[in-house]
C-alpha cells in the first residue's frame, strides 16, 4: 500500500467516525430536549434538533471535546414557536436553554 492509499484509508476512516458520533451525540441532544420539554410542561416541535455550532473546548477533565449547539423549538400554547438550545460537551449535555415564555395558567 502506498502512502497516498494509506493517508486516503485514514481520512475515510476519520470522517466515518466523526459522522457516527455526530448521529450519537445529535440523539442525546434530542432526548435532552424532549426531556426539558416534558419537564416544564411544553410541546417538543418537530420532535428534532439542529446542529448550528461547533467548536473546541476542554471538558472538566482537561481534555479536548467538541462543544456541539443543537437549536429546537417548543411551543407553550401550540400556536407559537420558541427557541431552545441544547449545548453538548463531547457527549454529554452541558446545558438546556429555553427562551422565555408565557405560562398558561387555567
Amino acid at each position: 500500500m502506498d502512502f497516498a492509499s494509506l493517508i486516503s484509508l485514514l481520512t475515510l476512516t476519520a470522517l466515518i467516525w466523526f459522522w457516527l458520533s455526530s448521529i450519537r451525540v445529535l440523539e442525546i441532544a434530542r432526548k435532552a430536549g424532549r426531556k426539558a420539554c416534558a419537564n416544564t410542561d411544553v410541546q417538543f416541535l418537530d420532535d428534532s434538533v439542529a446542529c448550528i455550532r461547533m467548536q473546541i473546548a476542554r471538558n472538566q477533565a482537561g481534555r479536548r471535546a467538541l462543544r456541539r449547539t443543537y437549536r429546537f423549538e417548543f411551543s407553550e400554547t401550540g400556536n407559537s414557536r420558541i427557541e431552545g438550545q441544547v449545548i453538548m460537551l463531547g457527549d454529554t449535555v452541558e446545558s438546556v436553554l429555553m427562551d422565555p415564555y408565557l405560562i398558561m395558567t387555567d
